[in-house]
């Protein structure tokens, strides 16, 4: 997956909007276009959507700190951009909006399952505590999941203005 200069400054632009929409977004709980972008992005750049999707990880580590909150930041959004890898490249144009929203509502709702791993280890959790945190968590995913399933609706048109500004600069 080598990188040509226009990808590196490209994805170092794209990772850096990632982080600028969180940040903007923080006001409201667990609802952030982080998860739009991801799978945009693995529609678009397939296997090299995970330079952006890696610098927005590096960009909040250093602003908000590399603590125990940001080790799952390593993974959780892979999972997600695995996910979207799986999903064929040419679905029914009907149907790639709510298979976009779907996905991307079952990575906010399952957040927290997914973050928990992380925490037990990090935190020396047996099972039954991991489990807990999960379900502690429960509403906040609840919250994550319709709020990504809504925010997914501009999936597509990210994907069009990501392939049109791909096609213009060719």
């Amino acid at each position: 997956m080598k990188l040509t200069v226009r990808e590196l400054v490209v994805f170092g632009m794209l990772g850096a909007v990632m982080y600028a929409s969180k940040v903007i977004m923080e006001f409201l709980p667990n609802i952030h276009l982080i998860g739009v972008f991801i799978i945009a992005l693995t529609v678009v750049y397939r296997k090299k959507a995970l330079y952006p999707i890696y610098i927005f990880v590096l960009i909040t580590g250093m602003f908000a700190g590399f603590a125990s909150w940001w080790i799952p930041y390593l993974y959780i959004w892979s999972v997600l951009w695995a996910a979207a890898m799986l999903l064929p490249q040419n679905l029914p144009s009907r149907w790639r909006p709510l298979i976009y929203m779907l996905l991307c509502a079952a990575h906010g709702f399952l957040y927290g399952t997914l973050y928990a791993p992380a925490q037990a280890l990090l935190f020396g959790l047996s099972f039954q505590g991991m489990i807990t945190w999960i379900i502690a968590g429960l509403p906040y995913d609840c919250i994550h999941g319709i709020g990504n399933f809504f925010s997914g609706i501009l999936i597509v048109p990210v994907i069009s203005a990501l392939r049109l500004a791909e096609k213009s600069t060719r």
